[in-house]
């Protein structure tokens, strides 16, 4: 009986003592962060005039291989070699070229994208803390939480005060 009622008292000095959780859909704040959406539409601009270059170089590339090989014709093989040779370095140091400006569009749009994930864990920490918060999870197809209530949602009040920081 002594070890029931232990049991009982136990029972509701825990439930006396709950943390309050709640959780933030990670996808859907990526998804509605204003400033996530203006990062993205940026390099996005970037990525279709890399683009562009890349495809306007390569076609001009490809015209003058193709002159080359018609002048080859009427070259001595030696000297159809050797400028054959001079075409490949060319074609290879443009690759080169586009492919660093590639790596460092990426890097700095991973730069960028690690800010603004720093950014949103400390609004949702700062969040936490000011409202009573013991754990917030991350929920989302990229998240811990596999159900939560609505109640425990608050990717709304996150996004919202996330959106109004940067609108200032």
């Amino acid at each position: 009986m002594k070890k029931l009622m232990l049991l009982v008292v136990l029972c509701v000095m825990a439930s006396c003592q709950q943390e309050k959780m709640g959780y933030v859909d990670s996808v859907r704040i990526m998804e509605d962060y204003e400033e996530q959406k203006e990062s993205a539409a940026k390099f996005k601009i970037k990525v279709d005039a890399l683009t562009k270059k890349r495809d306007s170089i390569s076609q001009a590339f490809q015209l003058e291989m193709q002159a080359f090989q018609t002048r080859a014709q009427k070259m001595n093989q030696a000297k159809a070699q050797e400028e054959y040779g001079l075409m490949q370095q060319r074609g290879q140091f443009m690759g080169q070229q586009l492919q660093q400006e590639e790596q460092a569009l990426t890097t700095l749009q991973q730069t960028e994208r690690d800010s603004i994930i720093s950014t949103i864990k400390k609004e949702i920490k700062a969040y936490g803390k000011a409202q009573g918060y013991s754990y917030i999870l991350g929920g989302g197809d990229t998240g811990a939480v596999l159900y939560g209530t609505d109640a425990n949602d608050l990717t709304d009040q996150i996004l919202k005060i996330l959106n109004d920081k940067f609108k200032k």
